[in-house]
């Protein structure tokens, strides 16, 4: 599968819509967001596959404490204890996404969810960015022949080579990079947008953005800046609360940033310097030379009687030195466009 086409369709923006942890536990929560996600103009929505003693150990040291974030003080057993979504849910919600046109695909964590979600068919595989450093994890996933998408949040450019040539050295060449800021929510300073074109010259992939941060106009900006992929953590009111609530987005504003999406993606088109039907149609609007005074045939025309002037219905301006000092061929009313029949 070549990078260039991947698993989507090119010319349109991949967007993922991220369910993470705003389940709260109830499957039914889950099924109401995944229509929302479908009716706000996602193209896929993305969970998190994972068992809470695959992922951490039940250690209350420091080194399993939380600091510096909205989980400030919990440990990581605790987080992600509520965080996870139930193994026995996902291949219902994976028959339902599907039958409302959502791509399903997830983030396996270790060996053993890789091979449940290769189980369950799913499309694509997605690496988070604080497993980007689990070369056996990515081997084994990657091994799958299915693309990768690979989160960069955390990682170096040594770690990116290291993740892609994991993937390569099993054959499998369909992979994408995103963007992404492991802040939660991610600072504005601190997402670098400009980096998403030197990825996509440095990596040689399709490159996009995971984006953390609060609201949705970086998404956008992204888009702009060469991302073909976007994700963005999706819940159906803040409001519920949840261990990612603080920095996902409403249904609301999901659609508007798909919408602005769909705008931009347009508006980027191809390099060009053809006039478009636009423009062809506003150069009736530039200027031209027109006589600004009633002029008598064999007249001499001069700066007080020829202008360079809008609208562009007369010679161009480029010719009034020309023009200058030649004489009238006929009568010229005021306001009447200047043609060379009407000099001499």
């Amino acid at each position: 599968m070549a990078n260039d086409t991947l698993f989507f369709d090119s010319s349109k923006v991949f967007v993922i819509a991220e369910l993470s942890a705003n389940h709260n536990n109830d499957l039914n929560t889950v099924m109401k967001t995944l229509r929302a996600m479908k009716d706000s103009g996602a193209d896929a929505v993305k969970i998190q596959t994972y068992t809470v003693d695959t992922m951490t150990v039940d250690a209350k040291t420091k080194y399993f404490r939380i600091k510096g974030s909205a989980w400030d003080g919990r440990t990581l057993y605790d987080l992600y204890q509520e965080a996870s979504l139930p193994w026995e849910w996902q291949p219902i919600i994976k028959k339902y996404a599907e039958s409302i046109g959502l791509v399903f695909f997830s983030t396996p964590f270790d060996r053993s969810s890789a091979d449940f979600l290769e189980q369950l068919e799913v499309p694509i595989y997605k690496i988070a960015s604080f497993e980007i450093n689990d070369i056996p994890l990515i081997t084994h996933v990657a091994r799958s022949g299915k693309p990768i998408i690979l989160s960069t949040g955390v990682a170096t450019k040594q770690e990116i080579n290291d993740a892609i040539g994991a993937c390569k050295s099993v054959g499998n060449n369909s992979i994408a990079l995103l963007k992404c800021t492991s802040g939660y929510p991610a600072p504005y300073d601190e997402i670098n947008l400009a980096t998403i074109a030197d990825m996509k010259n440095r990596f040689k992939t399709v490159v996009g953005i995971s984006d953390h941060t609060l609201g949705w106009e970086i998404a956008v900006a992204a888009v702009a800046s060469g991302a073909r992929i976007v994700e963005k953590h999706f819940i159906l009111n803040r409001k519920n609360g949840g261990p990612d609530a603080h920095f996902s987005i409403e249904p609301d504003e999901f659609g508007m940033m798909v919408k602005a999406i769909r705008n931009v993606e347009k508006a980027i088109g191809h390099v060009t310097y053809e006039l478009t039907k636009s423009a062809r149609d506003s150069r009736k609007y530039c200027r031209s030379l027109f006589a600004v005074k009633s002029i008598k045939r064999g007249e001499q025309f001069t700066n007080e009687n020829v202008r360079s002037i809008r609208p562009g219905n007369g010679l161009p301006p480029r010719f009034i030195t020309k023009v200058m000092g030649k004489r009238a061929a006929r009568n010229i009313r005021f306001g009447t466009p200047l043609k060379w029949d009407m000099v001499v």
